[in-house]
């Protein structure tokens, strides 16, 4: 197992991640206990001494199966991480109540490390407003030994990342982050790693496989990467391209079978960073993979100038674009939720003005209807 330096801390550079465990009968809310606790003890036999949970994992029995798999071995052992669900604007005035909560169903007295969880459009202005105390509580319990580390995880804008920062950063020791070699310059991850490094803030990854996504690729980009390492599977390649960012600490799989995991811990026995000409493949393939599903917005803006209600068109097809290759999920909507109505894809009228100055001709009052109906299904 391949470790990484965290101020005195070894941790192993892959970590656990207990969103994806084993279930029974495909049932979130039904953990596979028996076979979770299997795979906890193989991988802290192997050497993996990072487990990341959360509030909302599993329809909130990660935290009680994890904390059980874990309870098996020496504390001292593992390092165990665990969230403030402030995706859920609901739960801003509860910090007290949840954090004394996910200590007992963990069963622990101590967090190793505590994030925020997900910052994001949605809810920056709830994390940042100092009457919900949750940043001074989160901070008294760093300074009572209940938490080790604090840092936060992000899947929002650098923009709000910067807002975030700006408020906290001095607090804030880690951030985990969306990073994979597809969202390098789809989601701006790459700007999102620059930025933290002006905080000299370390990055925790996750979904390095993008949800399961570059775990297989189309036969052709497939070829051209066995063509450069004939040993290396497809899902070890994201996993490299990780270990050639040296921002990177920990690595966080979702793994939720026995065969994944020992997969991915025999990728971590060693480091193998990516060369320049493989990374310059890897990231045409990634191109490649956008090219298939996303419209190719510059984000010139000559069309916010000739758009009659306003919208911020390349924002907007940014996140079209996300919904589109995603093929649905959370973060588009969670984006939208924090526009008002009058600037949603819903208020173009289809006049048809911003796609005459357009220079990529993108069908943007088609794409804006569509957008509108995906996101009301």
């Amino acid at each position: 197992m391949i470790y990484k330096a965290f101020g005195d801390l070894q941790l192993s550079a892959l970590g656990m991640g207990a969103m994806r465990l084993p279930t029974i009968g495909g049932e979130d809310g039904k953990i596979d206990e028996a076979q979770t606790g299997q795979m906890v003890d193989f991988a802290m036999g192997q050497g993996v001494n990072y487990y990341d949970t959360a509030w909302g994992y599993h329809d909130g029995q990660s935290e009680i199966t994890l904390g059980r798999a874990l309870q098996k071995h020496p504390r001292e052992r593992f390092y165990l991480a665990d969230k403030f669900p402030g995706y859920d604007l609901a739960n801003m005035g509860r910090v007290e109540e949840i954090f004394e909560r996910q200590l007992e169903k963990c069963g622990v007295e101590y967090f190793d490390f505590y994030l925020f969880h997900n910052v994001c459009e949605m809810n920056i202005d709830a994390y940042l407003e100092r009457q919900y105390g949750i940043y001074d509580y989160l901070m008294a319990q760093k300074r009572a030994g209940r938490i080790r580390h604090l840092g936060f995880s992000a899947h929002g804008s650098s923009a709000v990342m910067r807002r975030f920062l700006e408020a906290y950063g001095e607090g804030m020791e880690f951030c985990q982050l969306q990073l994979n070699y597809l969202d390098w310059t789809f989601q701006d991850a790459k700007g999102k790693v620059a930025l933290l490094a002006e905080y000299q803030i370390p990055v925790w990854v996750m979904e390095p496989l993008r949800g399961g996504r570059l775990a297989a690729l189309p036969e052709e980009s497939a070829a051209r990467l066995r063509a450069l390492r004939p040993d290396e599977g497809v899902p070890a390649w994201a996993f490299r391209f990780l270990q050639t960012l040296p921002e990177v600490v920990v690595t966080l799989s979702g793994m939720s079978s026995p065969a994944q995991l020992e997969e991915n811990i025999r990728t971590f026995s060693q480091e193998r960073p990516l060369d320049e000409g493989e990374m310059k493949a890897l990231l045409e393939v990634a191109d490649g993979l956008l090219e298939r599903k996303v419209l190719p917005c510059t984000a010139c803006r000559y069309c916010t100038s000739h758009c009659p209600q306003g919208l911020d068109i390349p924002s907007l097809l940014s996140l079209y674009n996300e919904h589109s290759f995603t093929e649905g999920g959370f973060l588009a909507p969670m984006a939208l939720s924090a526009l008002p109505a009058e600037k949603q894809p819903g208020a173009c009228i289809g006049c048809r003005s911003c796609e005459a100055v357009c220079p990529q001709q993108i069908k943007i009052s088609e794409a804006m209807a569509d957008f509108a109906a995906k996101v009301r299904a």
